[in-house]
């Protein structure tokens, strides 16, 4: 049987700077970082309790919030100020709606 990828955002909120500094260069292996401490990934539903797991080891269960979102495919989003993403990048099953003015 295979697994279909499925995005996710990623996103966490770590009281120790050595955990958070931690935390964000293993999502950089992961995903896309959107904001500091929010991260667009694709995963197979494998990989999505792996990378829980990982994320699990370097934190403190007891004072930082980890959130891992699934997205429905074509799932829409809007953003205001700079874009997300660099101009170009298109993520499969994500549809910003300010980078396709007049749609």
């Amino acid at each position: 049987m295979s697994e279909h990828p499925v995005n996710h955002l990623v996103c966490y909120d770590i009281r120790d700077p050595r955990r958070l500094r931690r935390v964000h260069r293993k999502m950089k292996e992961w995903g896309t970082p959107l904001q500091y401490s929010v991260f667009y990934c694709r995963l197979v539903p494998s990989a999505r309790q792996q990378l829980a797991e990982v994320l699990r080891h370097e934190i403190d269960e007891r004072v930082d919030d980890v959130r891992i979102y699934a997205l429905q495919n074509r799932a829409q989003g809007t953003y205001q100020g700079p874009a997300p993403l660099p101009v170009g990048l298109i993520l499969p099953g994500l549809y910003l709606k300010e980078q396709f003015p007049g749609q």
